[in-house]
């Protein structure tokens, strides 16, 4: 069960991540796209999950890679973004949505 709190900062580091991941998106995903599906923050609002869907010719394994290395960037350019609304920035964490391929697989299956 979420609080109200965390949906909010959920809904905040969603929208400022979105926003850094369309600004540096030719640099950070050549040949793809990144979008940010769903945001999960711990109880303590120490942890932040992103799910990612990624399409396009960049695999997605090496995209969570990336973006794992290029954490304490992305963590920086965040807090600048947020550093009104929240005293520290959550750690982030990086997942594969996995929802649009079982939809699409499912929609396949309903077709035959």
């Amino acid at each position: 069960m979420t609080t109200i709190r965390q949906n909010k900062v959920s809904r905040l580091l969603q929208k400022e991540m979105s926003s850094i991941f369309q600004k540096e998106s030719a640099s950070l995903f050549p040949g793809g796209m990144v979008t940010i599906t769903n945001v999960q923050v711990s109880p303590d609002l120490s942890i932040a999950k992103f799910y990612l869907s990624i399409l396009g010719k960049i695999k997605p394994q090496e995209t969570i890679e990336m973006l794992m290395s290029k954490k304490p960037e992305l963590r920086n350019e965040l807090s600048r973004k947020v550093k009104h609304q929240l005293r520290i920035v959550p750690d982030l964490r990086f997942f594969i949505d996995e929802s649009y391929d079982a939809m699409i697989r499912i929609e396949q299956l309903l077709k035959k």
